[in-house]
C-alpha cells in the first residue's frame, strides 16, 4: 500500500525523533547505517520531508537532519502525503485515478464497496497517529522494530 520510499521516510522520522527534539542534527550516513537503508535513496526522501518543513536539513561536512516540528505534531498522514502523494488516500485500488467515493461521476470498481470502509479507517488512523505515538509504543515494547 505504501511505497518503499514512504516506509523508509516514516522509519527515518521515527529514528530522528528518538534522537531527541533538540536541534542536534544526525548525518545521513549514521541514519542509513543504523536503519540499514541505502544512503543516497534515503537522502532524497529526507530532502522531500525537509522541503515540506517536517525536517530540518543542514548542509556541509557536519550536516544532517533533525526534526523541525515536535514529534507530537507530525502525523503519519503528513509524511505519507509528502512522499507518496494524496493518491494514497483517493486512488482506486484497481484503476488509475480517483476512487468513486471521491469522484461520483466514475463507475465503481468491483472491489469499491469492500475497500471504501478500509480506506476510511486507514485515513482516520494515519491522520490521528503521530510520530510521538509510535515512539511511545516502540519504547513500551522490546518486540517492535523500527
Amino acid at each position: 500500500m505504501l511505497s518503499n520510499s514512504c516506509r523508509y521516510g516514516i522509519r527515518a522520522v521515527i529514528y530522528l525523533a528518538g534522537q531527541g527534539e533538540g536541534r542536534q542534527v544526525t548525518g545521513i550516513k549514521k541514519i542509513s547505517a543504523d536503519l540499514n537503508l541505502p544512503a543516497p535513496f534515503l537522502a532524497k526522501i529526507l530532502q522531500m520531508l525537509a522541503r515540506k518543513k517536517i525536517l530540518n536539513s543542514v548542509k556541509g561536512p557536519h550536516g544532517g537532519f533533525s526534526l523541525l516540528k515536535k514529534a507530537s505534531e507530525i502525523t503519519l498522514a503528513e509524511i505519507i502525503s509528502t512522499i507518496d502523494g494524496e493518491e494514497v488516500f483517493t486512488g482506486c485500488i484497481m484503476h488509475n485515478g480517483t476512487c468513486r467515493s471521491i469522484d461520483r461521476n466514475m463507475n465503481p470498481c468491483p472491489i469499491h464497496d469492500d475497500y471504501s470502509g478500509i480506506r476510511a479507517e486507514f485515513i482516520d488512523l494515519v491522520k490521528n497517529r503521530t510520530i510521538d505515538d509510535l515512539i511511545k509504543k516502540a519504547n513500551a515494547s522490546d518486540e517492535i522494530v523500527i
